[in-house]
């Protein structure tokens, strides 16, 4: 079992700045799942405990000279700590920028999978190794890992991959997730459970109701993606609450409940810098879908390079 690359000057300013800082807001463990063509960083696949958090990059985005090799279809997953990895790609990133009078990185940063006897310890243990080369010197961080999977533990978490890219019939487009994140902010002071409604019309309608207080807020007319219908305009003049049962009973919506703290846990993936995001409830209500759309710079076409999404549990479906 072999992993060795050098990091792209690309694949560290995504890491450093972008991905790894929203993806330590979903868990401080998640999986680093190695292929031939792409890695991933894979929070609760296979723990089914909580949010799930599936971010994909192709090989070229991140690495340069990526080279894997493994008895398992050259595939390679271990769990590690997000915010150690955070710490060692910055570490390294200073010591490039002071060893390389602030040049490039690329062909600098190289990160391996190794086996070492840490002291006082009669086993090797497996790290993820950070070697950053200077002009006279070379600086070497590893990074604890967990003992690589076995074949069926691989094979359980590819399954569980492939379970989580099923996407909506529906899915609306949020045009600011900062607006959106003050709304959860001030329901989080009322209850723990979210509502949250998706018509083909556009609509997305999200509330905390208690036995004592309502609050909500709706997004109406909002560009959508897949199964579409047309608003009856004889509703219009209905409050958000009676439009959306009325939409749920034609087959026109869908709704779930989820935990407000888990929507506003995805919410924090905008530190990612998305270009848009989608909402979308999966068929029989199995989860709330939020996926993040990346434009190539410069461009408003899709970068297929990378992709983010989440799914949230559902509590209890609509």
């Amino acid at each position: 079992m072999k992993f060795k690359a050098f990091l792209t000057e690309n694949g560290v300013n995504l890491l450093e700045r972008r991905f790894l800082p929203a993806l330590d807001k979903m868990g401080k463990i998640c999986h680093l799942f190695l292929t031939r063509d792409h890695a991933f960083f894979l929070h609760n696949l296979l723990s089914g405990d909580g949010i799930q958090c599936i971010a994909q990059f192709h090989k070229e985005t991140l690495f340069d000279d990526y080279r894997i090799s493994s008895q398992n279809e050259d595939r390679i997953a271990f769990a590690i700590d997000i915010s150690i990895l955070q710490r060692a790609v910055r570490s390294s990133v200073s010591i490039c920028s002071e060893f390389g009078g602030g040049g490039s990185t690329a062909n600098r940063l190289q990160i391996k999978l190794v086996k070492k006897l840490p002291p006082n310890c009669t086993q090797p243990m497996p790290f993820l190794t950070f070697e950053t080369k200077g002009y006279k010197s070379a600086v070497i961080q590893d990074i604890p890992i967990s003992k690589p999977l076995s074949r069926a533990q691989v094979l359980e978490l590819q399954t569980a991959l492939d379970m989580a890219q099923d996407l909506p019939q529906t899915l609306v487009q949020v045009p600011d997730l900062n607006q959106l994140q003050n709304y959860i902010d001030r329901m989080k002071h009322v209850g723990d459970l979210l509502n949250v409604f998706i018509s083909k019309y556009g609509d997305l309608h999200v509330q905390v109701a208690t036995t004592l207080i309502r609050l909500g807020t709706e997004f109406r007319k909002l560009p959508v993606i897949g199964e579409q219908a047309v608003a009856p305009s004889d509703e219009q003049h209905l409050s958000a609450q009676s439009r959306s049962e009325r939409a749920v009973l034609r087959g026109d919506a869908q709704s779930v409940q989820v935990s407000v703290k888990h929507f506003s846990k995805s919410l924090q993936c905008h530190l990612a810098k998305p270009d848009c995001a989608f909402y979308g409830i999966l068929p029989q209500s199995a989860c709330l879908t939020v996926i993040f759309q990346f434009f190539v710079p410069g461009t408003r076409q899709t970068d297929k390079s990378i992709s983010l999404h989440c799914r949230l549990p559902v509590i209890n479906p609509g």
